[in-house]
């Protein structure tokens, strides 16, 4: 499986080509699977021109997901409702939450969403940081 990571009008994409069947790819973009037809195969590759590219136009690899993490008996998991960006976190670790308490922003398809608590609480654990990719189902935060 070949991977590739994109960054495209600033969101980052990571795209896994799984396998190609005739003029079907079947590939995964940011863990979510797509099959991708593909116009006919031409009869002769086009030659390849290699060129040097200098360390300042390449891009930083992004930070990587956010996992699911296990959360004790009566604890409350905030999962990420899509795939995004994490663009703020406005609580700490120990800090006390309401149920329609604002705890972070996740940016996706260039809209600020607001991610609350969901439960009153204290906030036990953060599981990502300002600027983390998150898919659908990570999770954010953990409320006990």
């Amino acid at each position: 499986m070949k991977e590739y990571k994109y960054k495209i009008n600033g969101n980052d994409y990571t795209v896994a080509i799984d396998n190609i069947e005739g003029n079907i790819a079947h590939i995964q973009v940011n863990g979510m699977a797509y099959d991708v037809e593909l116009p006919e195969q031409p009869k002769a590759a086009p030659a390849v021109k290699r060129v040097a590219v200098s360390e300042s136009t390449v891009a930083a690899a992004p930070k990587p997901a956010a996992r699911k993490a296990q959360a004790a008996a009566g604890d409350y998991v905030i999962e990420s409702p899509l795939p995004g960006v994490i663009k703020d976190i406005f609580v700490k670790v120990g800090q006390q939450v309401k149920a329609s308490d604002v705890v972070c922003i996740l940016e996706a398809m260039k809209m600020g969403n607001e991610i609350h608590a969901g439960k009153d609480g204290v906030v036990k654990s953060i599981e990502v940081s300002k600027e983390d990719s998150v898919l659908e189902g990570n999770t954010i935060m953990i409320i006990g």
